[in-house]
């Protein structure tokens, strides 16, 4: 990746660390103190056995505190880590649409209103990792090269 494509604002920086700390504190919840609300967002789809919805708690757990750190100390990873962080957040999307369409209450999200935004937020997630770490300017401006 080229080196100007790594290079960020101070803004990009402060919501690039923002985000990380953000995904620092739902990695440690996810171990701790939110488990069995996060336990509620595993679709039933996936499984229903309580012990492997607990093991994919505790393993999204860990890769967000791993991407908080990666989002907190930036450097030559972070455009990686902006779009791994995306796809990451894409792939846990399905957690959410569980949740609105079998109207679980769980983080304080007790209305379908709630549930409904939720859902609309999570784009804003994606874009946000995307822009913070430089990615979203790498992956246009990758895709306007392979189109000449």
């Amino acid at each position: 990746m080229e080196k100007n494509f790594n290079k960020t604002s101070t803004i990009q920086n402060i919501l690039r660390i923002l985000l990380g700390v953000f995904m620092l504190y739902a990695g440690i919840g996810h171990l701790t103190f939110l488990r069995t609300e996060f336990q509620a967002q595993v679709p039933t789809w996936i499984t229903t056995d309580e012990a492997f919805m607990d093991f994919i708690v505790l393993a999204s757990g860990v890769v967000e505190i791993i991407f908080g750190l990666l989002m907190i100390l930036g450097g030559r990873l972070k455009i990686k880590t902006g779009i791994s962080l995306a796809i990451f957040y894409i792939l846990i999307f399905p957690g959410n649409i569980n949740q609105y369409v079998n109207e679980i209450d769980s983080f304080g999200l007790n209305t379908d209103r709630q549930r409904l935004i939720r859902l609309i937020f999570q784009p804003v997630l994606i874009v946000w990792a995307l822009w913070s770490t430089g990615a979203l300017k790498y992956l246009i401006s990758k895709k306007k090269n392979s189109n000449k």
